[in-house]
């Protein structure tokens, strides 16, 4: 059974930082990708980036160059490091992989960005 866990989210000001942390289990972690969404309230879910397993990266426009993603294949854990962080990227950010069976998401953590 596959879980994803995301922790790391919380109450910051305009300008700050926060790490999430997504940990991983029941899933063969260094071969899959895995991604990042969030969703802010009353939009729908935003695709925000991906990591594969070569270690190559891509981001949505809007967090180019303030965020950075990266794993740590021996604690199954991917990260999402959010600098200069803005009141729009307040949202609920989640976790995600997929394989050949089925989507998989964690339960989310919370980003509030206060102006």
């Amino acid at each position: 059974q596959v879980q994803l866990v995301e922790s790391g989210g919380g109450l910051v000001q305009a300008g700050g930082s926060l790490r999430l942390s997504c940990v991983a289990s029941g899933m063969s972690f260094r071969s899959n990708a895995m991604h990042w969404y969030r969703q802010a309230p009353g939009k729908q879910r935003e695709w925000v980036a991906t990591i594969r397993p070569s270690g190559s990266t891509n981001y949505v426009g809007s967090v180019k160059g303030r965020f950075t993603v990266s794993r740590d294949n021996a604690k199954n854990a991917v990260y999402l490091q959010m600098n200069s962080l803005k009141p729009e990227d307040t949202a609920v950010y989640y976790c995600n992989a997929f394989d050949a069976f089925s989507q998989y998401w964690g339960q989310g953590t919370q980003v509030t960005v206060s102006s």
